[in-house]
């Protein structure tokens, strides 16, 4: 169940970092990154810092122990931002690869929320 969400990969000190694109799909990627943070998943950083070479931003997500990369679609904006700035990713989500089509909606609706949470929940229990 999405209340019940927590990240499988042992740690406490996880960072999710997500697309926040000029999409729906990247709205709800940033809003997935939102609602996982408010789970406790893990904490929400800046991916727009770490592309800009912000040093107090690249410390301290070189300091956590995962990395989970949310990205809208196949572009991989987030990942590749992440690897350009050399730092690793434990679990890269891709909303597309989730069965939602991209266009150019900006609003997030609650249901799609709700739904991307309970897939999530599968990702990250495995």
């Amino acid at each position: 169940m999405a209340d019940e969400i927590k990240c499988a990969c042992d740690s406490t000190n996880v960072a999710l970092f997500s697309c926040s694109g000029a999409s729906n799909v990247g709205q709800l990627s940033n809003q997935l990154a939102i609602e996982l943070t408010e789970k406790g998943v893990g904490k929400m950083m800046c991916a727009v810092g770490i592309g800009g070479q912000v040093p107090g931003l690249l410390r301290s997500a070189e300091g956590c122990d995962r990395v989970i990369a949310i990205d809208g679609c196949p572009l991989n904006c987030t990942k590749k931002t992440l690897e350009l700035a050399g730092i690793g990713i434990d679990r890269h989500i891709l909303i597309t690869d989730l069965g939602i089509k991209k266009n150019k909606d900006l609003r997030v609706k609650g249901s799609e929320t709700s739904d991307l949470l309970e897939k999530v929940s599968d990702i990250l229990a495995n």
